[in-house]
């Protein structure tokens, strides 16, 4: 599998006591969703497989894992840091109603003025707002998901059409 095979679903932040908990800070919006048997743990470019034998949810967005073949606090040490994947295939299935701004990444983004703009490499949350990122003319450009800008998104062909308010362009492409 390639690494587009696989989907961030948090970040281990630390080691949680001796016998090898890890402690897991899930960027997914629900995990309590998850079919967590096996997540994967990018290790020297490569998806190493990581098979879990106990998993609990201690709050909305925070978790503990288990896995098998690390019982002490020295194996588990070296994940620490480190971002947590689940297969795509295994992810669940959203319906319309659980779409959020987080899934436009992959959505290519068309303006109303300046046609195509290239497809979205990451949706970052901040408090107030989510910010797209993509690669246009050769330069990294952000811009706000907000509804205001959003003319329609087509789901089956993962198109965002947008309008950006005059000038945002050019703040990115000046030198």
């Amino acid at each position: 599998m390639s690494t587009g095979d696989y989907v961030e679903i948090g970040f281990i932040t630390k080691t949680h006591g001796l016998k090898g908990e890890l402690q897991v800070s899930f960027s997914y919006d629900n995990p309590e969703k998850l079919k967590l048997k096996s997540v994967y743990i990018e290790i020297g470019g490569k998806m190493v497989p990581y098979f879990v034998s106990q998993f609990k949810l201690s709050q909305k967005q925070l978790g503990y894992f288990l896995f098998e073949d690390i019982n002490h606090i020295d194996k588990a040490q070296p994940l620490a840091k480190k971002k947590i994947f689940l297969a795509k295939r295994l992810m669940p299935k959203k319906s319309k109603e659980e779409f959020t701004f987080k899934d436009l990444k992959g959505f290519t983004v068309i303006d109303e003025q300046e046609g195509e703009l290239g497809e979205i490499l990451e949706v970052r949350a901040y408090p107030q707002q989510f910010l797209a990122t993509v690669m246009y003319q050769e330069k990294e450009v952000l811009f706000p998901l907000s509804e205001d800008l959003i003319l329609g998104i087509d789901m089956d062909n993962k198109v965002l059409n947008i309008e950006l308010p005059d000038g945002l362009l050019d703040v990115y492409l000046q030198d």
